[in-house]
């Protein structure tokens, strides 16, 4: 067969489609051949905003989202004024986990009816997904109100409102989880964050004690307790507490970081640079590995490696006035008086930066939202 003839033969197939059958086909289920159909009716007639935009039902239906993205996006660039298609092209791209593109259909799809629940819960997850954190509190705060027994929407929304640093609003959430599954570990853990976020460090303590109560190899729970340990200066229980997470998960790096820094604390450099270069083999971007390394290698008068941890440390954060102390007295024992001048210049610039709080070292990867 010749391409002409072939092309004559597409084209007179696609004449003898119409949309009727199409959704009949959808109707029966039959949805690969009701796709070939809706693509047949837009071969025909590519400027056919709603065949494009049925296309995408089925295909999202089929659970192929980035297909009917495309088929969304075309209807839109047809006729932006045809209804619902932006809602749906929000909701492929949210399962498609591609949260940010979701975003400003979503938006668009929530100006067209501000009513839709489903438009603002989705677009609150998403701003959840990507990041955006307060944007999203804005969102889920409505969402869960409009559905109060929803447990995974009040889940989302403390987490959204701890990683905004909104405190007060992310106990308000825990504490709604709690009533309802009072040994929850996870729920603990993250109400102790909300707590040392807003300086109420030993309830937060009190918190954590009760989800490694609840449930003592929780992932991080052990960790979570022993860094507030560690900020209270409480060492023996802080190793303690490293010690028992290591036993879950002996390839936690921020674990070996600290407990290194507690031997490094204890003057024990031969236990304490064992725990502090393994914890950088598992995670090389751990500032305060970096710095005690350098400070250990000071004392021992390994001057080159010392100033290249040192150094290092000062890369993963220039406004912590420490390492610039730390690097002083490193130029100092290496004779360089000018440099370490400078270096304690420096720490005298420098406001002392507040510790993290336990949600910041615990933020590592928030679970995307469920579709």
């Amino acid at each position: 067969m010749s391409i002409l003839a072939a092309l004559f033969s597409a084209y007179a197939s696609a004449q003898a489609v119409n949309p009727a059958d199409a959704q009949r086909l959808e109707r029966e289920g039959k949805l690969a051949e009701a796709a070939q159909a809706w693509r047949e009716i837009v071969l025909t007639n590519p400027r056919n905003a709603p065949a494009w935009a049925s296309l995408g039902v089925v295909l999202s239906k089929q659970q192929e989202f980035a297909e009917a993205s495309k088929a969304y996006r075309k209807a839109i660039a047809l006729d932006p004024k045809l209804p619902g298609v932006r809602l749906n092209l929000g909701l492929a791209e949210f399962k498609s986990n591609n949260f940010q593109a979701a975003i400003e259909p979503l938006r668009a799809a929530l100006a067209e009816n501000p009513q839709s629940m489903q438009a603002r819960t989705l677009l609150g997850l998403s701003c959840y997904g990507s990041g955006q954190f307060a944007e999203a509190v804005k969102h889920l705060e409505l969402a869960s109100k409009a559905d109060p027994s929803n447990a995974e929407l009040h889940n989302v929304l403390a987490q959204s409102c701890l990683s905004a640093k909104k405190y007060d609003c992310a106990l308000d959430e825990f504490s709604w989880i709690l009533k309802r599954n009072p040994d929850s570990a996870a729920a603990h853990m993250l109400t102790g964050e909300a707590l040392d976020g807003l300086g109420k460090t030993p309830e937060a303590i009190a918190e954590f004690e009760l989800a490694v109560k609840a449930d003592s190899r929780a992932p991080n729970a052990n960790f979570g307790l022993g860094y507030l340990y560690w900020k209270m200066r409480r060492y023996e229980e802080a190793a303690h507490a490293f010690e028992n997470e290591l036993s879950v998960e002996p390839q936690n790096a921020q674990a070996l970081g600290y407990l290194g820094d507690i031997e490094m604390k204890r003057e024990n450099s031969e236990k304490a640079l064992p725990l502090l270069k393994r914890a950088l083999s598992l995670r090389e971007d751990m500032r305060i590995a970096q710095m005690d390394i350098g400070v250990i290698l000071t004392q021992q008068k390994q001057y080159a490696d010392a100033l290249i941890a040192l150094q290092r440390a000062e890369q993963l954060d220039p406004e912590q006035p420490e390492v610039h102390y730390r690097l002083g007295r490193l130029y100092q024992a290496m004779t360089q008086p000018e440099k370490a001048q400078k270096e304690f210049a420096r720490v005298q610039q420098l406001h002392q930066k507040a510790e993290e709080d336990i949600a910041e070292k615990m933020a590592g990867g928030k679970p995307a939202p469920s579709p």
